[in-house]
C-alpha cells in the first residue's frame, strides 16, 4: 500500500514537471551543460600537465563519469534533503509525522527534480567516451562493474546525504556543514584520491567513503594496480560498501527523527 503512494506522488511530480516540454528540455540541457563545464575544467588542467596523481588524462576522465553519473542519481533521488532545515523551522517536518509513510520516502518524493536527468545523461556520455579511450580486458565481469559501479555510487552518495542532512535535527543551521559532505564529496570522487593530502584523503575516503564511487571501480576497469597499495579486491567492493553505507545511513535517519520534538507550534 505504501509502496503505491509515493509510486503516485511520483508520478504527480514527473507529469507536472513535464507539462512545458521545451522548458523542461531547456532545464535538462543546462545541466547537462554544467556537467560538461567541469569536464572542461579537467581537459583544461591537461593542457598544462602530462599526468594527475599519476594517471592519463582518459583514465581521470574514467573516474569523473563514473563520478558523474552516481551523484547524478543521488541528486535525483536524494537532493530533496536539502530542504530539511525549512522543514523542521516551519514545522513542515510535523506534517509528515501524521502521515503513516516513512518520513525519508516522503522527503525524497517531495519534490524530485527531473531536469536533473541531463547531469546525468551528460555523465553517460562522458562514460562512453572514457571507456572507447581507455585500454580496458572486456569481460562479463568488467561489462557488469561498468553497470553497477555507478548505481553502487549513487548509493554511497545518497546515504551520505542522508546521513549528512541528519545533523539538521541536532542543528537545525547545519545546512552548511552537509553541503560540505556532500557537494564536496562529489569533487573529492572526480579525481584520483592521490591528488589529496594524506588526512582529507583518509575521511573523504574511507570515512565517508568516496574512494568506492569512482576511484577504486576505476583502477578495476583499467587493470591497474593502487598506487597507495591497496588490495585489487577494493575495486570490487563498491556494492557491498554501498550497502554498508545505506544501513549506516538508515540508522542515522531514524536515530535522529527520534530525537525530534516539534516546532511547539
Amino acid at each position: 500500500m505504501a509502496d503505491h503512494v509515493y509510486a503516485k506522488l511520483v508520478r504527480a511530480r514527473l507529469r507536472g514537471q513535464t507539462t512545458y516540454r521545451t522548458s523542461f528540455a531547456l532545464q535538462c540541457l543546462a545541466q547537462a551543460v554544467n556537467q560538461s563545464a567541469e569536464l572542461a575544467i579537467i581537459l583544461v588542467l591537461f593542457h598544462r600537465i602530462g599526468a594527475l596523481g599519476g594517471f592519463s588524462v582518459d583514465e581521470v576522465v574514467l573516474m569523473y563519469a563514473i563520478a558523474g553519473i552516481s551523484f547524478g542519481i543521488a541528486d535525483l533521488v536524494a537532493g530533496q534533503l536539502d530542504e530539511l532545515p525549512s522543514y523542521i523551522r516551519t514545522g513542515a517536518f510535523d506534517v509528515l509525522l501524521l502521515r503513516p509513510l516513512g518520513t525519508l520516502a516522503q522527503m525524497m518524493a517531495s519534490d524530485l527534480h527531473l531536469r536533473k536527468v541531463g547531469r546525468i545523461a551528460a555523465g553517460a556520455a562522458t562514460l562512453a567516451y572514457a571507456l572507447a579511450r581507455n585500454d580496458i580486458a572486456w569481460s562479463p565481469w568488467a561489462v557488469a562493474l561498468v553497470v553497477v559501479a555507478p548505481i553502487s555510487g549513487a548509493v554511497i552518495f545518497a546515504s551520505i546525504w542522508v546521513a549528512a542532512n541528519a545533523v539538521c535535527f541536532w542543528v537545525v543551521d547545519g545546512q552548511e556543514v552537509a553541503n560540505a559532505v556532500t557537494y564536496g564529496g562529489n569533487a573529492f570522487t572526480s579525481y584520483p584520491i592521490t591528488v589529496y593530502g594524506p588526512w582529507l584523503r583518509r575521511f573523504f575516503a574511507f570515512v565517508v567513503p568516496g574512494a568506492f564511487v569512482a576511484y577504486y571501480p576505476s583502477l578495476a576497469l583499467l587493470d591497474r594496480p593502487d598506487p597507495l597499495g591497496g588490495p585489487a579486491l577494493l575495486g570490487w567492493a563498491s556494492p557491498l560498501v554501498a550497502a554498508a553505507a545505506a544501513v549506516v545511513a538508515g540508522l542515522v535517519w531514524r536515530t535522529a527523527v527520534r530525537h525530534y520534538r516539534g516546532t511547539g507550534s
